[in-house]
């Protein structure tokens, strides 16, 4: 009988909400080996999303930080390279079995519990990622964008009123979005066990606020502190603008927009793959973003996104990366007519599907949150 699989199945709160450290501090190197087996069966063998990720988790924790500890571990060692590209290339799943393989072999080392502690925790947030998608593409609109798989299955078309130049210029289309403040408490309650483990702690009051920088002398009224702007540029191109990060990203290929991590523009890339411009469909297709671009805008044209957070530092708390990124897609999302109104208020459905896809962004773009925030 496993103790952790006990501990993850158990209903109550005295048992579940053990720390794992607790077994593992006492337990043998041949118990951890035994339990890492039997959690590796339970995941597989379990229906239930909470299950798969704990048990997940719970590998990673003990491969992480556990089993290297023993005595009996040998330092350093190899890892098989075929496991290894696997892991490159997020075939999860594919690089665990080979590395269970390897030790199994070879016993266990510091190395290969290594890459299995890697495996197993991307993998968790792998399993969460897809539940995410799973949940955004149920929400009624948003199903045709994982399904396009090639530039001609593009349905969107960006309102003909943005590609008519005045003076030269094509016109600017402009979101401003206010941020979130949980009046409730300060615990990030979108934590993904907080919500499963503890759901009556995840409950929150959230109000939407407008900002100002306290000014007797100008007396500036508070204003949506983010923004985001939309418009069409004559190179077939998406280029994306950081003022507040001081970035700027010219992204001309699939492979480059998909990649979140090449630079700091991440979140406003997901947040064009969350909005549809480019649907998430298209991640790893062979056919090129112009060809896309030139059934979206036209041909030899492109689009930038700009955008500025305004004031606001860094871990404020204020729901800045979900309001930014609901405050991308709500552009995007009326430059393309899936808004009834190119400006004024969004009607309640288009409000419930930004937040749905700014939280599908929030995943995609890599910070796992924005559960509450929406």
């Amino acid at each position: 009988m496993s103790v952790l699989i006990d501990l993850i199945r158990a209903t109550d709160p005295a048992t579940r909400d053990q720390a794992l450290n607790a077994f593992c501090q006492s337990a043998t190197l041949q118990q951890l080996l035994d339990e890492c087996e039997a959690l590796e069966m339970f995941r597989h063998a379990s229906p239930s999303l909470y299950e798969q990720v704990r048990a997940l988790f719970f590998l990673y924790a003990i491969h992480r930080f556990h089993i290297p500890t023993s005595k009996e571990v040998a330092p350093g060692g190899l890892i098989p390279a075929d496991g290894f590209d696997d892991l490159l290339h997020r075939r999860f799943e594919e690089a665990i079995q080979r590395f269970l393989s390897s030790q199994k072999s070879n016993g266990p080392h510091d190395g290969i519990s290594s890459a299995l502690a890697t495996a197993y925790r991307n993998l968790g947030f792998q399993t969460l990622a897809n539940q995410v998608r799973a949940s955004v593409r149920s929400v009624h609109g948003n199903q045709w964008m994982f399904r396009a798989r090639h530039p001609m299955d593009h349905p969107l078309r960006v309102v003909p009123s943005l590609l008519k130049q005045k003076h030269g210029l094509f016109p600017i289309l402009h979101e401003c979005t206010p941020v979130r403040m949980d009046l409730s408490h300060s615990g990030w309650s979108d934590i993904f066990f907080l919500g499963m483990d503890f759901p009556e702690g995840a409950r929150v009051l959230n109000i939407s606020i407008d900002l100002a920088v306290r000014d007797y002398e100008t007396r500036q009224a508070p204003r949506p502190p983010v923004e985001a702007f939309f418009r069409i540029i004559d190179a077939p191109i998406i280029r994306l603008v950081s003022t507040d990060l001081g970035a700027v990203s010219e992204v001309s290929s699939f492979a480059q927009l998909f990649d979140y991590a090449a630079d700091y523009l991440g979140l406003l890339k997901a947040a064009v793959i969350a909005s549809g411009v480019v649907p998430p469909g298209m991640e790893g297709v062979n056919q090129s973003l112009e060809e896309l671009l030139h059934r979206l805008v036209g041909p030899g044209l492109g689009i930038e996104i700009v955008t500025q957070v305004n004031g606001i530092p860094k871990g404020s708390r204020l729901a800045v990366s979900t309001t930014l990124l609901a405050s991308i897609i709500a552009v995007c999302m009326r430059a393309t007519g899936q808004a009834l109104s190119l400006t004024g208020s969004l009607t309640e459905s288009e409000r419930r599907t930004i937040a749905a896809r700014a939280i599908l962004g929030e995943w995609l773009g890599g910070s796992g949150g924005g559960w509450q925030d929406s």
